[in-house]
């Protein structure tokens, strides 16, 4: 068993690292960051601060919405004023036949002007009835009237028949303002317009003012030790707004960029070290590698660029996608430390950023396991919806500490919604990741054993007896698998194609001999070993053919690692061969070097040595078991793996138990009586 203590010397992995310093130096913020760290409910830490420069007070998110939807209630309607009615209906006036009354014309025009000056509004609007004022434009100016000074059109004839009463009381005006039809002359002169009363409702909701005040220079803001409360949070705000857009960082560049480059080197370096210290074995597949370093940089970028938007934009971010990127083709000692190391810029470089990495690291936990169970079709809609729960949890557990009136925002719990489907969403891209970087993630591996496709159906056919052999090994792999949490997906596919070679020659081995034949009578034990072995690159060469993924070749080609067809070899020896010619009966593979590979190579092993037990009493299937345990470990076949001696035990005491219920006494059945009478 190998422990990785020494740094990779290959300069391959190093590239990687050196391309993300760049990109991450490059994205950094070329002005200084503001230097405290505040939130509401807590004491102010740090030195008394005096405004270094005049700025505005800006007003907050919920301030800003009060206002609009204030803004919003009030409409206030629009008319124009129309000369053209009023002059049409004076002259219609002039022109009215009122007999011998036509005395009363004058006063009539007069009250009629004085109307019309005021203005009239039809019976049926209904936009000036919810109203205070309206605004009456009229020779190119709009100008604010109190709606009462306007007249409905009934309102306007009862004040011109209330005017000629006092003018002419010796005539019964009513009765002759009905016969010359006076009353219907009098007609809406104020025309209600639409168009612009919605734009100036839209410009009034829009348009509000960002400020609501300034803080001069030399003015306090907050004391050391002073409780922040929500109106100090506010002015601290407005503070590091103005100082980053206005101010920021006012030393020498050189040492700007110093200090970014040292941040960026630490990041990197705590990257490089998470892989080294979870699994070094990583740094061998420089593909797998590449893929965990591009993941941490699109977190990083996805961070700097949103956070120059606007921080509650985070809130849309699914970092919890990057979880899933993750646990695809990795482990979750891997998993877990690489994907807090993505979600450090937030930490470091977003408002609020304790918050939102608190937020983040939940989601990412609960979508690591609720993805275990909820993973296929749409049931990953599930594991959206316990994202957005942990999420709410995590955001309401922060407003709750700062006090209710923080609850006025509910913008976040909109964004957070969306961010989660966004997860669903994003998942996949990792068909395409598999593509790029020519990674297998679990999906395809569950593909791969399916035992429909073309190679395993040729397997089945052409050498029946090695395919039942697989699928018990499948099973034994399966079970010692989840005992050690290594890839469950990975060793049942690996143990599915191990053997494939030997469909190239399926009589030479004996699970798929037919009744009365035998392969190897007749041949030299160094020509029975040379078959044998054969069957390993026959393998290779077939999942060359069929195009399966690198990493069940690797199964292909250390399901026997280096050890020795000891039948066939001791025959050799017994029968005066030259142990010059040892070498001949070795496989030429490569020794096991993760749990699987070590998993699949047992199980191996263990399932055709059972077949010649003649006992399976549980000493016998022990004895067998440490057999090959130690068998494996004296040829040197666990050196290069990640195995540790705590698992192995585990994988020990797991197969025996398996093999004692695979192999455990049955009732004979005995044969049924024949009746006799």
């Amino acid at each position: 068993m190998n422990n990785i203590t020494g740094f990779p010397r290959s300069y391959k992995v190093y590239i990687p690292l050196v391309i993300f310093f760049v990109c991450l130096l490059l994205l950094m913020p070329r002005s200084g960051n503001f230097k405290y760290d505040y939130r509401k409910g807590s004491p102010w830490m740090y030195e008394t601060l005096i405004a270094q420069f005049d700025f505005p007070i800006l007003k907050t998110a919920s301030q800003l919405q009060e206002e609009r939807a204030t803004a919003g209630s009030g409409v206030i309607p629009y008319y124009k004023y129309s000369d053209d009615v009023v002059a049409d209906r004076l002259r219609a006036v002039d022109a009215a036949n009122l007999g011998e009354y036509s005395s009363i014309k004058p006063g009539i025009r007069k009250i009629m002007s004085a109307i019309y000056a005021k203005g009239v509004i039809s019976e049926l609007d209904e936009s000036s009835a919810n109203t205070q004022v309206i605004y009456i434009q009229r020779d190119k100016r709009a100008m604010k009237y109190p709606v009462s000074e306007a007249y409905k059109v009934s309102e306007a004839r009862a004040r011109l028949l209330s005017e000629l009463k006092r003018t002419a009381p010796l005539h019964d005006v009513d009765s002759i303002c009905r016969y010359g039809g006076i009353y219907d002359l009098i007609v809406p002169n104020l025309e209600f317009d639409k168009q612009t009363t919605e734009l100036v409702h839209d410009e009034a909701v829009n348009y509000i003012s960002p400020t609501s005040g300034v803080v001069n220079a030399g003015q306090l803001i907050v004391s050391n030790g002073e409780m922040i409360t929500a109106e100090i949070e506010q002015l601290l705000d407005s503070y590091k707004a103005e100082y980053d857009s206005s101010f920021g960082y006012n030393g020498p560049k050189l040492f700007l960029w110093a200090g970014n480059a040292l941040l960026s080197f630490l990041l990197v370096s705590l990257l490089f070290f998470t892989i080294y210290y979870s699994n070094p074995l990583v740094f061998n597949d420089f593909n797998r590698y590449c893929y965990v370093v591009m993941i941490v940089f699109i977190a990083a970028l996805v961070t700097f660029l949103v956070e120059r938007t606007g921080h509650h934009r985070i809130y849309l971010i699914p970092f919890s996608l990057i979880a899933l990127y993750l646990v695809a083709f990795f482990k979750w000692k891997v998993v877990y430390p690489v994907y807090i190391v993505s979600l450090l810029p937030l930490l470091i470089f977003v408002h609020n950023g304790i918050e939102f990495f608190v937020m983040y690291l939940v989601a990412g936990v609960v979508t690591i396991f609720s993805f275990r169970f909820f993973n296929k079709g749409w049931l990953q809609f599930v594991t959206a919806f316990f994202v957005y729960l942990s999420l709410l949890v995590t955001f309401f557990t922060f407003r709750f500490m700062e006090g209710m009136d923080s609850f006025n925002d509910y913008q976040p719990v909109f964004y957070m919604g969306l961010g989660s489907l966004f997860s669903v969403a994003g998942y996949p891209l990792i068909y395409l990741f598999e593509r790029v970087f020519a990674l297998v993630s679990n999906s395809r591996l569950i593909e791969l054993s399916d035992t429909n496709n073309k190679v395993l159906r040729e397997l089945a056919h052409k050498a029946p007896g090695t395919f039942q052999h697989s699928l018990q090994v499948m099973n034994m792999a399966d079970a010692a698998a989840r005992a050690i949490y290594a890839n469950v997906p990975l060793v049942r596919c690996g143990a599915l194609y191990h053997d494939i070679g030997k469909t190239m020659n399926p009589q030479c081995f004996i699970e798929n001999e037919t009744a009365g034949a035998h392969y190897h009578e007749g041949l030299t034990p160094l020509e029975s070993a040379r078959d044998i072995i054969k069957h390993v690159p026959d393998g290779y060469a077939i999942a060359e053919k069929a195009g399966l993924p690198d990493i069940i070749k690797d199964f292909i080609v250390t399901h026997h690692g280096t050890t020795c067809t000891a039948y066939f070899y001791n025959k050799f020896i017994e029968s005066g061969g030259d142990s010059s010619q040892a070498d001949e009966f070795y496989y030429k593979g490569k020794k096991p070097s993760t749990k699987e590979q070590i998993i699949l190579m047992l199980c191996d092993t263990l399932e055709a040595a059972s077949r010649s037990l003649k006992d399976f009493s549980q000493e016998s299937i022990s004895e067998l078991v440490e057999r090959i345990f130690r068998s494996k470990m004296q040829d040197g076949q666990f050196e290069d793996s990640d195995i540790s001696l705590k698992e192995m035990n585990i994988l020990k005491n797991v197969l025996k138990e398996y093999l004692q219920q695979v192999h455990h006494a049955r009732i004979a059945y005995p044969k049924r009586l024949t009746k006799t009478r």
